[in-house]
């Protein structure tokens, strides 16, 4: 009587674990492509070539945190505040 897993020293056995672990491997890289590709929204920035500028308020944003810092005074924010929306600063202050 013959045993066929006597035969072949487990080059069988380990071939047949690599294809699987290949083919899984396989399996899985197309899923993640295939969702990432359906998850994108149709007309993304990133591909047309520019790109979007700071939203509204980014700049006033950014002296709000260097006046909450204490990088500037009240008085230089406030004329600096002004001035990015475009109004005279107060004549009062100065």
């Amino acid at each position: 009587m013959m045993f066929w897993y006597n035969h072949g020293g487990g080059w069988g056995l380990f071939a047949m674990t690599v294809s699987m672990v290949l083919f899984w491997a396989l399996i899985i890289t197309v899923a993640v492509l295939l969702f990432r590709t359906l998850a994108r929204p149709p007309h993304d920035a990133r591909h047309t070539g520019w790109q979007r500028g700071p939203a509204p308020g980014h700049a006033e944003q950014i002296l709000a945190e260097r006046y909450a810092r204490g990088e500037i005074d009240e008085e230089e924010y406030v004329r600096r505040l002004a001035t990015l929306r475009g109004s005279p600063p107060d004549p009062g202050k100065q």
